[in-house]
């Protein structure tokens, strides 16, 4: 069995806004903690996320779905020198709220259970970014 990390945001900005944040190359790289990344949203487009301040390494990634602008899912394989890569599951969903909020639910399944130092990482690392997202798009 394996753990799943789900956190749930609103976010002031219409739709197609959030949409657009979540798949555009460059305005990933403002957000996220990975400075480079040659993202697509084309199913079966593999891609990397790179360059995080402190760490060398890579995110290898691989489309697997696109809704547009309701759903979008990729593969998260990260792995170092004590392993080889762990595969994770991203999953972004997209609803229309009252008032130009976007609810934004974010999953990344297939955790080892015993991987409770990975768990709690992902939670505050995307925490931090959604929080940046939330900035960005207040910005524009």
């Amino acid at each position: 069995m394996s753990e799943t990390v789900a956190l749930d945001f609103e976010v002031k900005s219409p739709i197609e806004r959030v949409w657009h944040a979540l798949t555009d190359s460059t305005t990933l790289s403002r957000w996220m903690l990975f400075k480079t990344n040659d993202f697509r949203p084309v199913v079966g487009h593999t891609f990397q996320f790179r360059d995080a301040p402190g760490w060398g390494g890579a995110v290898d990634c691989e489309v697997l779905e696109v809704d547009e602008p309701h759903r979008l899912s990729y593969s998260w394989a990260t792995g170092d020198a004590n392993g080889p890569a762990h595969s994770t599951i991203v999953t972004w969903t997209l609803k229309e709220g009252d008032g130009g909020v976007t609810l934004l639910h974010l999953e990344q399944s297939g955790f080892r259970p015993e991987a409770k130092q990975e768990i709690g990482g992902a939670k505050y690392g995307w925490t931090s970014m959604l929080n940046e997202l939330r900035n960005i798009l207040a910005e524009e």
